[in-house]
Formats: C-alpha cells, structure tokens, sequence
C-alpha cells in the first residue's frame, strides 16, 4: 500500500464513502459524493493504483444494463482513510467558522 500524499477534499469523500459501505459501485460513489463521474473515476483508479482499494467487475449475468464495478476499501487502509477523512472534516468546520466582528470605530489610526 502506497502512500496518497496530499488528500484533496473530493479523496476525502470517496474515501468516506467507501467507508461507509462494504463494497460501493462507482455510480453509486459519484452520487454519494456529489461529485462528477470524471473527478470520481480517477480517484478511484489513483487509490486503486495505490493499493487502498480493491476493483472488481460484477459477475451477475441476470441484470441488466452495463456491468457494474464494485470498490472495496483494503483492511489496511481503513484507519488511514478515517483520519483522513477526520482532517478534511476539521478543515472544513475551522474554515466554515465566522472571522471575529469588528465593532464600528474600533480600528482608529494613532
């Protein structure tokens, strides 16, 4: 298992999703995610490149429709993944934080 390096906020939330699920579809992680198919896709292939994650074609012959492949998150990768997820929760909560208001006159030159 490779190191990610720098985490955007869109890895975070596949990595969230993946999380959340035994196994996901890709679809099912762009819509979970509310990202577009092209920022998802390569994320996936990047972790799956890495070795945090694990591919694999559906081999349901009754469905219909296009095959489907599932993702799965390797065990090894779990607590990574949830720290990383945790740090981009935190970024975010500091950043959605209100700056300190300035009262009318406080600023005066000297």
């Amino acid at each position: 298992m490779e190191s990610l390096g720098r985490v955007t906020p869109a890895t975070a939330l596949v990595l969230e999703a993946l999380l959340a699920a035994e196994s996901v579809w890709g679809l099912q992680i762009v819509k979970d995610t509310g990202k577009k198919p092209g920022t998802v896709y390569p994320i996936l292939e990047r972790l799956e490149g890495a070795g945090w994650v694990q591919g694999e074609w559906e081999t349901a012959e009754d469905r219909k429709g296009p095959r489907r492949r599932y993702y799965r998150l390797v065990a090894e990768a779990r607590p990574l993944a949830q720290e990383f997820v945790r740090a981009q929760r935190s970024k975010a909560a500091s950043a959605a934080r209100p700056t300190p208001a300035f009262s009318e006159g406080s600023w005066r030159a000297t």
